[in-house]
C-alpha cells in the first residue's frame, strides 16, 4: 500500500485489528477441564445435556438477551393506575427469556428430579455454564435449587410445594424466595427484629422490615422472625397485602435482577422446623446457595478468561499477535490456571453432595467454606486482570467485561463475606472434628506428586496445630483458610489436570509467590496452558 493510500481520508475508517465476537460456539467443547471434570466426578451420563446447554449459552441469541436485560433493568410498580397496591416487578422480556431457559433446562431442579448418582455434578456443570451468560437469572435458579431440601425439613410443606418448585415449566412452576437479612444485622441473623405473633391453628403473623429480598416475584419464601422462643424460620406466601415492596436496590452488579427492601404487616406464615431454632433450619438453604456461589464465581471466571484469550489471539500490537507475546502469555496462563482450579473444586464438592458417605459429608462441610472464601476472593482481581487484557476495549459497556467485573464481586458478599466465612471455618474445625481429617485425607491423595505441594501440606499441618487460641486464630483466619484452599486446589490439579497446569499452579501458588497475576516463573509452559484454556 502506498503512502498516499495510507493517508487518504477514508483509510482510518476501515475496521482492522478488532477481534470478532466470541459467540456461536459450544462452551463445553471449548473447555476441556469441564468435560474431564464431569466424567471424573460421576456426571458422564449428563454430558450430552451439558453439551446442548453449552451451545445455547454461548449463542449470539442468548448474549443479545443478556445485553438487553442489562440495559433495561427491573422497574418496581407499587400501585396500579387506579391507586390499588400491586407490588409488582416489571422485567424486560429478555430477562424472562433467560429465566425460562434456566427453568426448562432444569438448572433449578435437576438433582431433585433425577435421583441418580452424579446429578449434583451435572447440575453444577449447567450452573457453571449459565453464569457464563449472565449471573442475574442464576440467582433465582439457585434459590429454587436450595428450596427443595430446605422445604423437606417439613414433610407437609414439602408435599405441598416440591412438585411445583421442581416443575420444568416456566408458566406453572413455583419460584421460591429467601428473605432474611435486616439493616441492623446483616449476616448476624440472630439480630433480626421482625416479630412473629401467634394467630391460631399453627399460623403466625409477621411484622417487620427486611433489608434484602432478591427476585421478589416468588410465590413462597423462607424468612426469619422472633417468637417468644427466639429466632424462628417461617414459610410465607405472596402475593398478600401484608407483603409490601418498599424500593429496589441500586446494585453494583446483577443489575438485570430485582433486589428489594420489603415490609411485613401482619403477614401470615407457618413455622418451618422448631420454634426458636430458626438459624439451624435456615442453614440448609444457605449450604446449597453457598455451593452455588462457589460455582457461579468459577463460571464467571471462565467467561472472562475465555474473552481475554480470544481477544489476545485476534489482536496485534507491536508487530505480533498479543497471544504470541511472552508477557501476555504469562498473564493469560496465570488466570487460566486460577480458573481451572476454581472449577475442579466446584465439581469435586458437588460430587460430595451426591454421596451418602459420612466422610464425604464431613469433607464437603469444611471444603465448601474454605473454597467459597478463596475462589470468591480471587474472582474480582482475576476479572480485573482479564479486563485489562482487552485494554480500553474491555473498559466499555459494549464488551461483556465491565458487566462481569461488577457481577463477580457478588461472591464476596453473598452467603457470607470474607470474615464470616473464615470464622465459619474456625468454628467448623472446633465443633465438627470429622471435618479436618476428611479434608486432609483428600489433600493427601496427591502426596509425593510434587515437593512444593508436600512442603505446603507440612506447613499447613503446623499452622492447624496453632488454632486453639481463639483470638490468635481469628487474627490469622484468612491466611489459614487461604492455605487450606491452595492445598485442596493443588491436590486436585496434581491428580487430574495436565502436568503443565499442575506444575504452573504449584510453582506460582505454593511457597514464595507473587502478588499479581502474570508472575508465573520461568520454565512454565504458558503456551500449552493458554491453548487448553480455550479449545477453539
Amino acid at each position: 500500500m502506498s503512502t498516499a493510500d495510507r493517508t487518504s481520508p477514508h483509510f482510518t475508517h476501515e475496521i482492522v485489528n478488532q477481534p470478532p465476537p466470541l459467540a456461536d460456539y459450544n462452551a463445553l467443547d471449548a473447555d476441556p477441564a469441564l468435560g474431564e471434570g464431569l466424567a471424573r466426578e460421576g456426571g458422564a451420563w449428563g454430558v450430552d445435556r451439558v453439551h446442548d446447554f453449552g451451545a445455547v449459552v454461548a449463542s449470539t441469541e442468548a448474549q443479545e438477551h443478556s445485553r438487553r436485560a442489562q440495559r433495561n433493568i427491573p422497574v418496581l410498580h407499587t400501585h396500579d393506575r387506579y391507586g390499588h397496591r400491586v407490588d409488582e416487578i416489571e422485567y424486560d422480556p429478555s430477562m424472562h427469556w433467560m429465566l425460562r431457559l434456566g427453568v426448562e433446562r432444569e438448572v433449578n431442579s435437576l438433582p431433585w428430579r433425577e435421583a441418580r448418582s452424579g446429578a449434583h455434578v451435572v447440575r453444577a456443570g449447567l450452573f457453571y455454564l449459565f453464569n457464563q451468560l449472565d449471573t442475574g437469572p442464576c440467582c433465582p435458579m439457585s434459590i429454587n435449587y436450595a428450596a427443595t431440601p430446605t422445604m423437606r425439613q417439613s414433610p407437609a410443606l414439602a408435599a405441598e410445594w416440591e412438585p411445583r418448585l421442581t416443575l420444568p415449566d416456566y408458566e406453572r412452576f413455583a419460584q421460591a424466595g429467601m428473605v432474611m437479612t435486616e439493616k441492623q444485622g446483616g449476616s448476624d441473623l440472630r439480630a433480626n427484629s421482625t416479630i412473629a405473633e401467634p394467630a391460631g391453628d399453627g399460623w403466625f403473623e409477621l411484622t417487620g422490615h427486611k433489608w434484602f429480598c432478591t427476585h421478589p416475584v416468588f410465590e413462597v419464601f423462607f424468612t426469619l422472625a422472633q417468637t417468644e422462643a427466639g429466632i424462628t424460620c417461617f414459610v410465607a406466601q405472596r402475593p398478600h397485602p401484608g407483603f409490601r415492596l418498599q424500593r429496589l436496590k441500586d446494585k453494583l452488579g446483577g443489575r438485570c435482577l430485582a433486589s428489594s427492601e420489603v415490609e411485613y404487616d401482619h403477614l401470615p406464615a407457618q413455622i418451618l422446623g422448631e420454634e426458636g431454632r430458626g438459624t439451624a433450619f435456615m442453614v440448609e438453604q444457605l449450604i446449597w446457595t453457598r455451593l452455588d456461589t462457589l460455582t457461579a464465581v468459577a463460571g464467571m471466571m471462565r467467561r472472562v478468561v475465555a474473552e481475554a484469550v480470544w481477544h489476545a489471539r485476534h489482536r496485534a500490537a507491536f508487530g505480533s499477535l498479543l497471544s504470541q507475546q511472552p508477557a501476555m502469555v504469562n498473564v493469560l496462563a496465570d488466570i487460566a490456571i486460577e480458573s481451572e482450579a476454581a472449577l475442579v473444586c466446584s465439581l469435586r464438592i458437588a460430587r460430595a453432595f451426591d454421596s451418602a458417605d459420612p466422610d464425604e459429608a464431613a469433607f464437603r462441610r469444611l471444603a465448601l467454606a474454605v473454597t467459597k472464601y478463596w475462589v470468591c476472593k480471587r474472582g474480582a482481581p482475576l476479572a480485573a486482570e482479564a479486563l485489562e487484557c482487552l485494554g480500553g476495549n474491555g473498559y466499555v459497556e459494549e464488551a461483556p467485561m465491565a458487566q462481569f467485573y461488577r457481577d463477580i464481586q457478588i461472591g464476596t458478599v453473598w452467603e457470607g463475606s470474607g470474615n464470616v466465612i473464615a470464622l465459619d471455618v474456625l468454628r467448623a474445625l472446633r465443633r465438627e472434628p470429622a471435618g479436618l481429617p476428611a479434608f486432609l485425607a483428600e489433600c493427601a491423595l496427591a502426596a509425593g506428586a510434587d515437593p512444593r505441594f508436600d512442603a505446603h501440606i507440612e506447613h499447613l499441618r503446623k499452622e492447624l496445630a496453632t488454632i486453639d487460641a481463639p483470638e490468635e486464630a481469628a487474627w490469622s483466619a484468612r491466611r489459614l483458610v487461604e492455605d487450606m484452599a491452595l492445598a485442596l486446589q493443588a491436590s486436585l490439579l496434581l491428580r487430574h489436570a495436565p502436568p503443565v497446569v499442575a506444575d504452573a499452579f504449584c510453582a506460582a501458588r505454593l511457597g514464595v509467590r507473587g502478588l499479581a497475576f502474570g508472575d508465573l516463573p520461568r520454565g512454565v509452559d504458558g503456551t500449552a496452558i493458554v491453548e487448553r484454556a480455550l479449545a477453539l
